[in-house]
């Protein structure tokens, strides 16, 4: 893999004499108590600014701040009027634009496209406080402001929009959010290594439009430059006789055959201007100056299986050891995606994250509640990144699957700044984790192989002989942050990873008998081979294999604890068949799942283009012949797919039945202990309609977790009190 400059070990700019802020300002007035008269960069968010290591704005914010940029934050401005743009004046270099944490059509719409009544990530958990697509709005009002100003977007909202994709809220494809925007560059990913290139660089007078070589990062260019060679992707490939390789579990060679590419690490993009121009050619050419063409926005908008081919091509181009460029025409311009970013070390992970937060919300909130403060205010986040790869999940598209680590060093003194500066800190740490709980630490053995890999999990259909399963680190870390005086309790809310963590019984002792306090969380999503095939996520046997071990452990520590177990209904792949057999699982198991989430398609996501074109990206994808995927699209078979989850609402009760004789499974109906329902209704219950109905009206604060009936508990036990 190539190396990176150190994101330390730049030059610092001239305002570093102003040292650093208490605050990072959000009026003219604080600017003015700093000593500042103008601002630098100023960053534009859709969360209220909480200045602490969890929240994107104050990451970006505070690493740029260490190069000595001044660094201003406008927090949820008042989309509807450019003024509320220029309330800290122009910038001196550009505007850095983020929908927030999380996406904004994910943030304010349910699963079933439902208005949320809730803003975490907003004061007092008022709704309404950020537009949608929020990153498109923002940039216009920017731009409104201050015309010539630049504009770089990104976050989760602009990394996971950065090519055509399908936008479920809309049903349809969208073009990429550079295209809607006119930003000048996206960053994508964890962008610290980007943004302080770009500021520098900006800093010492360079122009916007020249910074094309800048890994991790978007652009628009009107051609490809001369010097570079186009591998044409953009049409499908359905040759007689091609194997039918997919990722899961073929090996490096075979994958290199079957994708016919070189494996050769890329390099850092182009250097000609971006109005160069050059037609697409073929041949054996320098791997380092190749770009990959994939099938054009017009293309993907208007052929599903187009799309799947081109989703499949984005996530074979993810690994910064040999992603190579891509490219999608967007009309008559060009978007440029440049290779991933490269990892951050340990000891940048460490300066990141021992940067002066004031580890709290800015005082202009008074004692307002942010809820997603709240929830992480006593939390530490110890690493970044997932290599599980579910098709689902967005956090190995924007974070990467190379886990990047902080030093035990800098976690301990993070835990001693929360014990002795957070307020309300009573002893007990929340979580100790990240993405996941156990992947601290966690890496291939080779980095030559890691660099040469293309398979979208390293744990998936099997774990990699290659990888470092290796928990000892981590159960060193738990027993260091124990040992920590005026720590009292660590526990690990962080989701588990739980084929890894069986393959480290140590682990897992460890885990139970010091840091769970009740419940554990893990997700096996699923018990079929169908829906789990397509969710890359490992078979049930995994789970029961886990839970025999924590099982084993908890009895040994004398403690009374129970796993949560989550699930996701109507994924790609799953038929009613399956949700049916799933309902019987958890009522043979006991358990009672009092909310389930709906599969919804994320922008970018695998599973979005199983959903949207029928097929399945993680095999090759041709026009006739490659594997089709069947998925519940219609409200009414979505809320089924629910119902089925919650088998023991009786409001629910109705709509299996009829479910149940359609499916000729009328045996599952009656009083006896083997069937999934009875065949009589409770007064007053089954008119509401069943899922989605109910949940629509609930606009109240909700719990997501799966309780277990005492049927199943272990004997001699009490039985635990109702949670409340």
């Amino acid at each position: 893999m190539d190396s990176a400059k150190p994101i330390f070990s730049y030059r610092r700019y001239w305002a570093h004499r102003f040292g650093p802020a208490p605050m990072l300002p959000m009026s003219r007035a604080e600017m003015e108590a700093l000593g500042w008269d103008s601002c630098d960069i100023i960053v534009v968010t859709g969360d209220a600014y909480v200045d602490h290591p969890s929240f994107g704005m104050a990451v970006i914010g505070r690493a740029l701040e260490a190069q000595g940029f001044r660094v201003g934050i406008i927090a949820q401005p008042d989309w509807s009027d450019a003024k509320a743009f220029a309330a800290l004046g122009k910038p001196n270099l550009f505007f850095g634009v983020t929908a927030g944490n999380m996406d904004s059509m994910v943030n304010r719409y349910t699963s079933d496209r439902r208005i949320r009544h809730n803003d975490s990530y907003t004061p007092n958990d008022e709704p309404g406080k950020r537009p949608d697509r929020a990153v498109i709005v923002y940039s216009q009002r920017c731009r409104e402001a201050f015309r010539d100003t630049p504009i770089v977007i990104g976050g989760i909202e602009a990394s996971l929009r950065r090519i055509a994709h399908y936008d479920y809220w809309s049903d349809k494809v969208r073009r990429s959010v550079l295209v809607d925007s006119r930003a000048d560059l996206l960053v994508f990913g964890n962008g610290e290594r980007a943004i302080i290139d770009i500021a520098h660089r900006l800093a010492k007078g360079q122009a916007i439009g020249h910074l094309d070589d800048i890994r991790g990062t978007a652009f628009l260019r009107n051609a490809v430059p001369g010097d570079w060679t186009v591998e044409a992707s953009d049409h499908l490939d359905d040759e007689p006789g091609v194997p039918d390789a997919g990722w899961e579990g073929i090996r490096e060679n075979a994958l290199e055959k079957a994708f016919g590419g070189t494996g050769v690490p890329a390099g850092e993009g182009a250097h000609a201007g971006r109005d160069a121009g050059a037609a697409d050619s073929k041949g054996d050419t320098d791997s380092n100056r190749t770009v990959v063409r994939l099938p054009a926005f017009e293309q993907v908008r208007d052929d599903p299986v187009l799309y799947a081919h081109a989703s499949r091509l984005l996530h074979r181009e993810s690994n910064p050891g040999n992603a190579r460029p891509l490219i999608q025409r967007h009309g008559d311009k060009e978007v440029w995606l440049n290779p991933p970013p490269i990892p951050l070390t340990t000891p940048e992970m460490d300066g990141v994250y021992d940067l002066p937060y004031a580890r709290a919300p800015h005082p202009a909130y008074g004692e307002a509640k942010i809820a997603a403060w709240d929830m992480i205010r006593f939390s530490v986040n110890i690493m970044r990144g997932c290599f599980g790869g579910c098709s689902f999940c967005s956090i190995t598209e924007h974070e990467g699957r190379i886990i990047q680590n902080r030093s035990e060093a800098s976690i301990i003194k993070e835990l001693e700044n929360i014990r002795d500066k957070t307020r309300g800190f009573t002893g007990i740490i929340s979580d100790l984790g990240g993405p996941t709980a156990n992947m601290y630490r966690l890496a291939c053995k080779d980095r030559k192989t890691e660099s040469l890999c293309r398979r979208p999990s390293c744990v998936f259909p099997d774990i990699c002989k290659n990888l470092n399963t290796d928990h000892t680190p981590l159960i060193e870390l738990y027993r260091k942050a124990r040992a920590l005086p005026g720590i009292k309790k660590v526990h690990i809310a962080s989701g588990l990873r739980y084929d890894l963590a069986v393959r480290n019984p140590a682990y897992v002792k460890e885990l139970v008998t010091h840091h769970v306090g009740g419940y554990l969380k893990i997700a096996p999503e699923h018990t079929e081979a169908g829906p789990l095939a397509k969710m890359m996520k490992p078979g049930i046997g995994t789970y029961d294999a886990f839970k025999a071990m924590f099982d084993k452990f908890a009895r040994e520590a004398g403690k009374e604890l129970y796993l949560i177990p989550y699930f996701i209904a109507a994924h790609p792949g799953t038929t009613d068949e399956d949700m049916m057999n799933l309902a019987l699982w958890l009522k043979r198991n006991g358990y009672r799942a009092d909310q389930v989430q709906t599969f919804l398609p994320s922008p970018m996501s695998l599973s979005a283009a199983m959903y949207y074109s029928g097929r399945n990206p993680l095999r090759p994808v041709r026009r006739n012949g490659s594997e089709e995927v069947v998925t519940a699209k219609g409200l009414k078979q979505r809320r089924l797919h629910k119902a089925f989850l919650r088998y023991h609402d009786a409001e629910n009760w109705p709509m299996l039945r009829e479910a149940l004789k359609r499916m000729g499974r009328a045996d599952l109906i009656g009083p006896g202990k083997h069937h999934l329902i009875p065949n009589w209704q409770p007064a007053g219950t089954g008119l509401s309609g069943g899922e989605g109905v109910r949940a629509g009206r609930k606009h109240g604060g909700q719990k997501f977790y799966t309780q277990q009936t005492t049927q199943s508990r272990r004997p001699g036990l009490p039985a635990r009190k109702k949670d409340a």
